[in-house]
């Protein structure tokens, strides 16, 4: 029996001058990569029909970052620059709280959502397990996201060491995670992206471990 295609909508997640200029830049994948990446994938969503939704945060004018009227806040041109089928202003880490974004992909029959944007661990990993629980299928293109490095009170962590983990994480059961080539080829073809699960995640990582 086929498989039908998937009924996809990208998502751009606050794709802001704050992770490039400002004062949270995106360490990891470099932003530059990242930037380009998200720019192929709108354009290869417009080619192929895909609806592209845009995210952007914003914060009270009194906040230091994502300020309300300031230069951070503003969509990085990448993004600015090309066109969109939906808006969504949020003021929290998931693209759904607070938000029309359920009611606009329900009312499209959206059935997978592909995620891109910033950051990997906060405002995508927020988002794609809102879309999880909400029934949606996820897509994650983790070379047009990014991360930055965290150090507090629970110790430090480097902005490759978030963005890995929690690719791998998302891949175990929560995404597909995919390059944007891979993403792109998918497309083109109509076909689902391969996703992992809890078990085979965890069986792999032992038999690696028994090897060595």
């Amino acid at each position: 029996m086929t498989t039908p295609a998937p009924r996809r909508a990208l998502i751009v997640i606050d794709v802001q001058n704050e992770y490039v200029s400002g004062d949270l830049p995106i360490e990891f994948p470099d932003v530059r990569t990242s930037l380009a990446n998200i720019g192929r994938a709108i354009d290869a969503a417009r080619a192929a029909d895909v609806p592209v939704v845009v995210v952007q945060n914003v914060a009270p004018a009194t906040s230091p970052l994502f300020a309300r009227g300031s230069a951070g806040v503003e969509l990085h041109t990448v993004v600015s620059s090309r066109a969109h089928d939906h808006f969504v202003e949020k003021s929290l880490p998931s693209a759904f709280a607070g938000t029309d974004l359920a009611d606009w992909l329900a009312a499209r029959r959206i059935d997978t959502l592909t995620v891109t944007g910033y950051m990997t661990h906060n405002c995508d990993a927020s988002t794609i397990n809102h879309a999880v629980h909400a029934g949606l299928a996820v897509e994650f293109l983790h070379d047009a996201t990014g991360s930055v490095p965290y150090e507090n009170s629970a110790g430090f962590a480097s902005a490759e060491e978030i963005h890995r983990v929690f690719s791998v994480v998302l891949q175990s059961r929560f995404a597909a995670v995919a390059s944007t080539d891979q993403w792109i080829a998918a497309l083109q073809s109509g076909a689902p992206l391969e996703r992992g699960n809890i078990y085979a995640s965890n069986q792999t990582a032992r038999a690696r471990r028994a090897v060595a």
